[in-house]
């Protein structure tokens, strides 16, 4: 009687959780097209002028009445809100169910329209709840991910969002990872960031991007009679390939790179099975040596990269200082 009464239970949760799903999603839905067509009424007001001089007084009398009849939810800012909301997206087709009112009401911070259309796409694909789009967007991932990216690929970030086809395409540079518990200017050592990265595993995943999982840390291998570690594996699902993370203090060396090219050789040949693709191995350091890895790695290399880290929230103009700097150090050793 009770494993009947457990599996009547089990039924009926899944009934309740589907419902409420499915509410939940004609309420946003509802929502959505509701805010839209009153920004869509407030800009007919306006004759499609945002700008208009009388475009306060309009918002300012709407809200009272309004707030009037309908109570809270309709004061100024957020009849601005609507507005805006209308201006961004003209095309009610381009307003996607799968996001909340709260969701674009962060797009709606963003001015400039392939960067807006990228974080959308994100939200929708990765599906990040508000608080991952707001740190993405905090730790400008779409710029991060933009000074890395050829010419064709900055209108597709905009079009599909981050696209993945090979190795490259996972890195970043740098990584943020501003939510450990470290200090900048504080001595520590690489296993105090392995430790901490561990501790925060799953903002560690958000920041590695689409499509990994977990697989270990300090996995050994051992050739021979001799033990080796590799900091982190993880396994992209949508490369289909295992990806090797080795975390470095200070700048990377040959040794480093000599290691990292045993641990993705041995992945391929003794790990991966037929159908995945090649290992992709990330030294992730605080600096990087680019003559060192340019001279250790292979011309053709497109498996083993070097990429740095930091522990805050970068700026824009850091970010501008570092392609500045990539193009001087690419000019001398060019």
């Amino acid at each position: 009687m009770d494993n009947q009464i457990n599996h009547v239970f089990h039924n009926i949760k899944q009934l309740v959780i589907s419902s409420r799903n499915k509410v939940y999603s004609v309420v946003n839905t509802e929502m959505l097209n509701l805010y839209w067509n009153i920004g869509k009424a407030i800009m007919e007001i306006q004759h499609g002028d945002e700008r208009a001089s009388y475009g306060d007084y309009v918002l300012e009398n709407l809200s009272q009445r309004l707030t009037s009849e309908f109570g809270k939810g309709f004061s100024k800012r957020n009849l601005e809100r609507m507005r805006k909301f209308y201006i961004f997206f003209p095309i009610t087709t381009t307003v996607s169910s799968q996001l909340s009112w709260s969701h674009y009401l962060e797009l709606l911070k963003i001015e400039e329209e392939p960067k807006r259309k990228f974080y959308m796409n994100e939200c929708i694909n990765s599906r990040w709840s508000v608080r991952e789009l707001q740190r993405q967007r905090d730790s400008l991932l779409y710029e991060r991910l933009l000074l890395s990216a050829d010419k064709k690929k900055v209108l597709e970030l905009s079009e599909k969002g981050q696209v993945l086809r090979e190795g490259k395409d996972l890195v970043k540079d740098p990584f943020v990872l501003e939510f450990l518990d470290i200090k900048e200017n504080t001595e520590y050592l690489e296993s105090d960031l392995e430790k901490n990265i561990l501790e925060h595993l799953k903002e560690f995943l958000l920041e590695l991007g689409k499509g990994f999982s977990y697989v270990g840390n300090q996995v050994r291998l051992t050739l021979e009679e001799d033990h080796f570690y590799p900091d982190l594996v993880f396994y992209n699902r949508l490369l289909k390939c295992f990806v090797i993370i080795d975390l470095k203090m200070g700048k990377v060396t040959h040794q480093d790179i000599g290691q990292m090219q045993m641990y993705v050789h041995y992945y391929d040949r003794e790990i991966k099975q037929k159908e995945e693709n090649s290992t992709v191995g990330i030294l992730l350091s605080t600096t990087k040596n680019e003559t060192v890895v340019k001279y250790t790695l292979p011309e053709d290399n497109r498996n083993i990269f070097s990429t740095t880290y930091q522990l805050h929230l970068p700026t824009e103009q850091e970010l501008i200082t570092a392609v500045e700097e990539e193009k001087k150090n690419f000019e001398l050793n060019h």
